[in-house]
């Protein structure tokens, strides 16, 4: 980018370590260790914070101070855990990994007390507590304890799942995850030519306009995930079983509540935008009718449902990519592209693909103090310029946090997260389409189009499949992987609706969706992108806007997202709301279907 140092490739983990020998990681483990220590040494024995106001603020101080500068492990866990992110095949990664897991987790046991405690105040005390204003920047942090104190376990029981987190869930879901990673396959690349790649850029070939190269990758994909669906089969009904078993201790009253609770929203809020959206599926049955038709082809395979619209054959360099998301931001926030090209020259992108590397997209936060890094697989597509502004996006939201609140607030529920991502996201496509002909302009929205369809329409149909899931093993005790299947079919099928085939071997593609395994994540992909929506349409009439759009991304947990957007004039709870979202990818769709654009 012009006028900017670059430095890119790699992470630049030295903003964390020197390397993996770095002597300082074991010191930061030993000092996080003796300050975990000196804390339950002065507050596990007493009782004094959980009667007077003054004490409880002191406690509070520095039990965030201990998470601010010191976590559980100081940035070590932050750091291995990048390390595999890298190289997930590698051994010694993983075992400063299961070090660090086993410290982590009798650190945690230690301080479990702590936040239980304050949880089962008296009643008529917690009155005071959230009214005081001594505690006002910790207000909502003990609202929500005190609001999620009923799913609570006694403190020896909560270090027994804490302790089976790893066992019962973690190694599961990173067998499967380190599998996938090892495939390599021969394919068909752009240029015609036989090429290596891995799972991640196979996916990505599957959107290739040209039908050899997608329909080569797509029987490599098949092949992969028949190949570990048994595996895969054993994994989810593990995970499945544990996480019903801990929803039982806790007597959740349904699968999903405890990631609404988790995300600090409503399940009323969540179900609601789910009917909003089921209720619309007839509009990707009209996009993908369409599609096939501006395709030339009678019926999409499962695989091609992304397959791009028009010729669109430049290929970006890294730093073209970045130039377009730049110029993005700069219009929009001085801060916000300040904050890029902090991460940009300082080498927290770990930009291309390659084998061992986790696939897809992240960022990532850890302390505090610590840096934002994320993680890409950039081949140089025009749409990846969309996944910077996605990731980057994050990392901003991240850093806003950093500003202005303290570590107890410093996370970002999911219904913020994904505004944050999506926002900027369409900005930039903006500025991708800015000078564009009438071919690029039409092919980019058909892509803006399809990625509304799977960021709404497709993770509600995820989401469904979830829940449907979920129950079958509550009331079977086992779900094999050909009803598995079945299940991710039928979902799936309803929002691609007729112009969509669902292919043998489709049915297995829910092996590589990581997310699953996160329990009802998705559902914040899509009420992001409605919400989203709304601040991009208050910005374009009003570039004062930002400072709203900002405050939001400040907020951290200090506030409910439904308190937090409901001071911009977004009511959550509101059905129309969410319905008149929707509507919006419909006008959209009318346009490009009639001509329009």
């Amino acid at each position: 980018m012009k006028g900017v140092k670059v430095k890119t490739g790699d992470w630049n983990l030295s903003l964390l370590y020197s390397g993996d020998a770095d002597e300082k990681i074991m010191k930061d483990v030993e000092a996080a260790g003796r300050t975990t220590k000196a804390f339950v040494k002065k507050w596990k024995e007493t009782t004094g914070y959980l009667t007077d106001l003054s004490v409880l603020k002191t406690a509070l101080d520095e039990y965030e101070k201990l998470l601010s500068e010191y976590g559980l492990t100081g940035e070590a866990g932050y750091y291995w855990g990048l390390r595999e992110s890298q190289d997930e095949d590698n051994p010694e990664i993983k075992a400063q990994i299961n070090k660090l897991n086993e410290i982590s987790v009798r650190r945690l046991n230690e301080l479990e007390f702590f936040e239980l405690r304050i949880a089962k105040i008296k009643t008529s005390f917690q009155k005071k507590v959230l009214a005081a204003p001594l505690l006002m920047e910790y207000r909502h942090f003990l609202e929500r304890l005190f609001q999620t104190a009923k799913f609570n376990l006694s403190e020896p029981e909560e270090k027994i799942v804490n302790i089976m987190e790893k066992t019962s869930h973690d190694n599961w879901v990173g067998m499967t995850s380190r599998f996938l990673a090892k495939e390599e396959r021969t394919v068909i690349d752009e240029n015609g030519k036989k090429c290596k790649a891995n799972l991640s850029r196979m996916l990505d070939l599957l959107n290739s306009p040209k039908k050899n190269v997608r329909d080569t990758a797509a029987v490599e994909v098949h092949e992969i995930n028949e190949k570990y669906a048994d595996v895969a089969e054993s994994e989810m009904n593990s995970i499945l079983e544990n996480k019903r078993n801990e929803d039982t201790l806790r007597s959740y009253s349904r699968p999903d509540e405890a990631q609404h609770i988790s995300g600090d929203i409503d399940s009323d809020v969540v179900d609601s935008m789910i009917s909003a959206v089921s209720s619309n599926f007839k509009l990707c049955h009209r996009y993908y009718t369409l599609k096939a038709k501006l395709l030339g082809l009678p019926r999409l395979a499962y695989h091609e449902r992304n397959v791009r619209y028009g010729n669109i054959s430049r290929k970006y360099t890294f730093s073209e990519a970045m130039q377009v998301v730049r110029t993005s931001m700069r219009k929009l926030d001085r801060e916000c592209v300040a904050i890029l090209d902090q991460f940009y020259t300082h080498g927290q992108y770990d930009v291309f693909p390659r084998k061992n590397k986790s696939g897809g997209a992240f960022c990532a936060h850890y302390l505090k103090g610590s840096p934002v890094y994320i993680l890409l697989n950039f081949s140089g597509n025009y749409d990846e310029i969309l996944t910077i502004a996605h990731e980057t996006g994050h990392g901003i939201n991240d850093e806003l946090m950093r500003k202005s609140q303290n570590a107890l607030n410093f996370h970002s529920p999911l219904s913020i997260a994904e505004v944050a991502s999506t926002f900027f996201e369409d900005f930039a496509l903006k500025e991708l389409l800015t000078g564009a002909d009438e071919e690029m302009k039409r092919a980019v929205l058909m892509q803006k189009l399809n990625d509304d369809m799977s960021t709404i329409f497709r993770q509600i149909s995820a989401y469904r499949f979830e829940q449907e899931l979920h129950e079958k093993f509550r009331k079977k005790g086992y779900v094999p992987k050909n009803e598995i299947g079945m299940i991710f079919q039928k979902h799936m099928s309803a929002y691609m609706g007729p112009a969509v085939s669902q292919d043998p071997g489709s049915e297995n593609w829910w092996v590589y969706w990581s997310h699953f395994r996160r329990f009802f994540y998705v559902y914040s992909y899509a009420s992001g992108l409605l919400i989203s929506k709304t601040l991009q349409a208050m910005v374009a009439k009003d570039s004062g806007s930002m400072v709203l759009v900002k405050r939001i991304l400040s907020a951290g947990t200090s506030m409910s997202p439904k308190e937090l957007f409901a001071e911009v004039g977004i009511d959550l709870t509101n059905k129309a709301f969410w319905v008149d979202g929707v509507a919006e990818t419909g006008t959209l769709l009318t346009q490009i279907g009639s001509g329009m654009i």
